[in-house]
């Protein structure tokens, strides 16, 4: 005998709604829930993820377990991170029904993802997540901040927040959550997802991001804190030149002029012209003024 899951270990559409009958469960559109029931799209997600033998791989909203059961499949283990009550009471005996034979390889964390600060068993090397809209952005770069570990994350969003994470400078959709996934992730669209294999169906399309953790950090000595300080006034007044926008954030025109010209930036651009290793330098030549020389962490020697 095999310990290799059954070919019908995931679940189907059929699947999806029995469970999701047997619950009561009724996906809202307040948590955002929109279920897969397409086996060959959660497969696909995880073939896209680059999932290995070996990863660690954390899940945020799994739901009813579609692509968990994929993840089971794939990885040495998954932990999913899931809000909902009834879901999470659900999900363990789910995968033990489904997948008995990864079942010890399965962990469940009932809690809101913007709130972890730690994970059981060993650290995430995977990041995969189904995000809805109102959540997607901040979810991640919490996951990223709070998990180091976490080399690759592959994540389904709307398909407008997956052009805006994957946006370059320069672009009309550049902006906050660009500049911040990059700070900490290479960062690509990687495909994207139809409606139909969502049940309900969405009223907008899905898209898949990639962001590959970089090698090394952005080399500066401000901290994250201080750049992503800089990078929300960049934004807050798009239309206006980083002189402008600025002001606040600096306390006057002037201040701020002086930091861009000592960061080897125009006043006169705008926020969503720079990169995030110039919105660093910024943010770099501001705190040298104020605090004098600093070391690579970010903290005033």
């Amino acid at each position: 005998m095999t310990s290799s899951p059954a070919p019908d270990a995931l679940l189907g559409p059929a699947d999806v709604r029995e469970l999701a009958g047997a619950l009561g469960v009724r996906p809202t559109k307040q948590r955002g829930q929109n279920f897969v029931i397409d086996a060959n799209t959660v497969r696909r997600i995880v073939r896209t993820a680059g999932v290995r033998p070996d990863d660690v791989v954390v899940e945020v909203g799994p739901g009813l377990g579609s692509l968990t059961l994929a993840l089971l499949e794939a990885a040495d283990r998954v932990t999913a991170v899931e809000i909902d009550d009834v879901l999470a009471g659900a999900l363990p005996a789910t995968i033990a029904a489904r997948m008995p034979a990864r079942a010890d390889r399965f962990a469940l964390v009932h809690s809101d993802a913007m709130h972890i600060t730690e994970l059981p068993g060993p650290p995430p090397t995977t990041l995969v997540a189904n995000l809805p809209y109102n959540v997607a952005v901040p979810v991640l770069l919490h996951m990223l901040s709070t998990f180091p570990s976490i080399e690759r994350s592959l994540v389904m969003v709307q398909a407008e927040v997956a052009d805006r994470l994957a946006a370059a400078p320069g672009s009309k959709v550049y902006g906050v959550p660009s500049v911040k996934a990059n700070w900490y992730a290479e960062v690509k669209r990687a495909g994207s997802i139809g409606r139909n294999v969502f049940w309900p169906a969405p009223n907008v399309d899905s898209g898949l991001v990639s962001l590959v953790r970089r090698a090394e950090p952005i080399k500066t000595t401000a901290s994250r804190r201080e750049v992503f300080a800089v990078v929300d006034a960049a934004f807050a007044q798009r239309r206006k030149t980083l002189r402008a926008a600025l002001a606040g954030w600096a306390g006057s025109a002037a201040a701020a002029e002086s930091a861009l010209v000592a960061a080897g930036v125009s006043p006169q651009a705008r926020g969503e012209a720079l990169t995030v290793e110039e919105f660093a330098r910024i943010a770099e030549a501001a705190a040298a003024r104020t605090t004098g020389p600093r070391t690579p962490e970010g903290e005033s020697e």
